[in-house]
C-alpha cells in the first residue's frame, strides 16, 4: 500500500518518543545505567550517548544536508567507533538523558519549521547511492523504535540477572 507521504507524522512520533524516552531512562540508578549482559554489549549510558551524538550529528544533520546541500559531501561519521573514542562510559548519564532530550526538542522545532520542504532532494553516496531527505527522516523513526527495543531489553536483562524467578510467566522474549 503506497500512501501519499505526511512527514508532519514522522515528526510527530519522533517528537512522542522523546517522552518515552524521557520515561524509559530517568531516575536511574549508576548500577542500572552502567549494568551489561555481556562486556561487548552496550549499557544505558551508552545508548543516551549514541541517541545524543546521532541526534545532532547523524539524522537532524543528513536530513537538513539532503535538503539544503545535496551535492557537497556528508561529513563522515562513526556511532560505533564514538563509543570509545568519545569515551562515553565516563559521561554524566543524567546530564547526557537531559542533553539529548533537548536536542530532540530541537530537532522537532526545526522540522516543523520547514516550509514546503522537498523530501525527494537527495545526495548521491558513492556506495549506497541515492539517499533522500525522506529516507534520512524515516530512518531516524526506525532508528528510535531499535533503540527503544534495546532498551527494554536490557531492562528485561537486568531484571533477569537480579531476580531468581522464573519469568517465562510474562511470555517470551
Amino acid at each position: 500500500m503506497n500512501t501519499t507521504f505526511d512527514y508532519r507524522f514522522i515528526v510527530k512520533e519522533l517528537e512522542e518518543n522523546g517522552f518515552v524516552f524521557h520515561h524509559l531512562l530517568h531516575n536511574k540508578t549508576a548500577e542500572e545505567y552502567l549494568w551489561k549482559q555481556q562486556p561487548d554489549k552496550w549499557c544505558l549510558l551508552e545508548i543516551v550517548c549514541h541517541l545524543y551524538d546521532e541526534e545532532r550529528e547523524d539524522f537532524r544533520a543528513r536530513v537538513k544536508h539532503a535538503l539544503k546541500t545535496p551535492t557537497e559531501p556528508l561529513i563522515s561519521i562513526d556511532p560505533q567507533g564514538w563509543v570509545l573514542s568519545r569515551n562515553y562510559i565516563h559521561e554524566n548519564y543524567q546530564q547526557k538523558v537531559q542533553q539529548f532530550l533537548i536536542e530532540r526538542q530541537q530537532s522537532v522545532k526545526w522540522l516543523l519549521s520547514l516550509v514546503n520542504p522537498d523530501w525527494n532532494s537527495a545526495y548521491v553516496h558513492p556506495k549506497f547511492g541515492r539517499m533522500s531527505a525522506k529516507m534520512f527522516l524515516e530512518n531516524w523513526l526506525v532508528h528510535d523504535y531499535l533503540h527503544i527495543r534495546q532498551i527494554l531489553k536490557l531492562k528485561v536483562d537486568y531484571l533477569k540477572h537480579f531476580t531468581s524467578e522464573d519469568l517465562g510467566y510474562a511470555g517470551n522474549w
